[in-house]
């Protein structure tokens, strides 16, 4: 659910309101003066709150199976049964997408706002450690936290809530907001954190933008290079974990779990949902899609194409699509076999 360090929840909300906002029927033997507490995701909710399913994800449909949510967005048509929890009320809607950006809208109102602090410096709520060095230019918003020892550059900006560890070198011109960094952090100057997610409801009139209410949590000694952008949770948290090092000019999607001491190259590209195990090397202009989920240890080759789906672990890939580095050099050199001998054929 939403941290309240970084939005301001607006509810509760009574299971009627929720409905006429979303465009659903109330689920039958549902008691209309129901409150909804809040909002959470799958493996997160608690009877008070409201989840959403919609995906064919595996993982995401076991989530499903086990959540202990009160109240579960669900599509009208399935492919096939969905298994849901006796303690839930599945409300039923043509677009999960669209009844939850409806909704929530109507618990963060504010939380699609670009944030910054309306102060021109300091927040006077904001706590600063002993020996911060701040340049000129940046700005800390209200109930900011930021350890001993850490320094912050020029035009930085340091939004609502964020904390900062200890030891920390937060560039010029880096911007984070609804995120906690650990100790002996460094970003390169232009670093964009916590900004909310790529996620739209699409439909005939248009799209319509998804509200992001989640977080992002930056472990010790990470390095995040210049340029880097790193967006926050739709509903839970984007993870970027210990020693990790990502180069400049990145792009991590939201709700994204990076492991520990990764290495992650210039231009790598990687879609909101996906899982990577520790020591996992990610080299230029890798693509994942959405919902990959990738094991310890494995390599991926400058430019490769990952699609949906899940890589084991210590093994090497590259190609697009992304398939054992072997298996790929081994199509490369039939297929450079062929082209020889058919050139040699109309040559002859």
């Amino acid at each position: 659910m939403a941290d309240a360090r970084f939005y301001d929840n607006r509810g509760p909300f009574t299971l009627a309101e929720i409905c006429a906002a979303s465009g659903a029927a109330l689920p039958d033997g549902a008691d209309a003066k129901t409150e909804v507490l809040d909002l959470a995701s799958l493996s997160g909710a608690g009877p008070d709150h409201l989840t959403f399913f919609a995906s064919t994800d595996s993982a995401l449909k076991s989530q499903l199976a086990q959540t202990k949510a009160g109240f579960c967005f669900v599509p009208t048509k399935t492919k096939s049964p969905l298994q849901i929890p006796a303690g839930v009320r599945a409300i039923a809607v043509n677009s999960v997408q669209h009844a939850f950006a409806a909704i929530v809208g109507l618990f963060y109102p504010e939380s699609s706002l670009v944030t910054w602090s309306q102060q021109i410096a300091v927040d006077p709520s904001a706590t600063i450690g002993a020996n911060v060095t701040l340049a000129p230019g940046v700005v800390i918003g209200p109930q900011a936290e930021i350890g001993e020892g850490t320094r912050v550059g020029p035009n930085s900006v340091i939004g609502r809530g964020v904390t900062i560890g200890r030891r920390c070198e937060i560039g010029s011109n880096c911007t984070i907001t609804n995120a906690y960094i650990g100790d002996e952090v460094l970003l390169l100057p232009g670093a964009q954190l916590g900004q909310p997610g790529f996620g739209f409801a699409s439909g005939p009139n248009g799209h319509v933008k998804i509200p992001q209410i989640g977080r992002v949590i930056v472990q010790d000694r990470v390095e995040i290079g210049a340029c880097t952008t790193i967006d926050r949770g739709a509903l839970g948290d984007t993870i970027i974990g210990e020693g990790t090092k990502i180069d400049n000019l990145v792009q991590i999607g939201h709700n994204t779990r990076i492991g520990r001491h990764d290495m992650i190259i210039s231009q790598v590209g990687i879609s909101g949902s996906c899982e990577l195990g520790d020591f996992v090397v990610l080299a230029g202009q890798v693509g994942l899609a959405d919902h990959v989920r990738v094991g310890h240890g494995a390599r991926f080759a400058a430019r490769t194409g990952v699609l949906p789906g899940d890589y084991a672990g210590a093994q090497d890939y590259a190609g697009m699509p992304a398939q054992p580095a072997r298996e790929w050099m081994r199509e490369m050199f039939t297929l450079k076999h062929l082209a020889k001998n058919s050139k040699r054929h109309r040559d002859g």
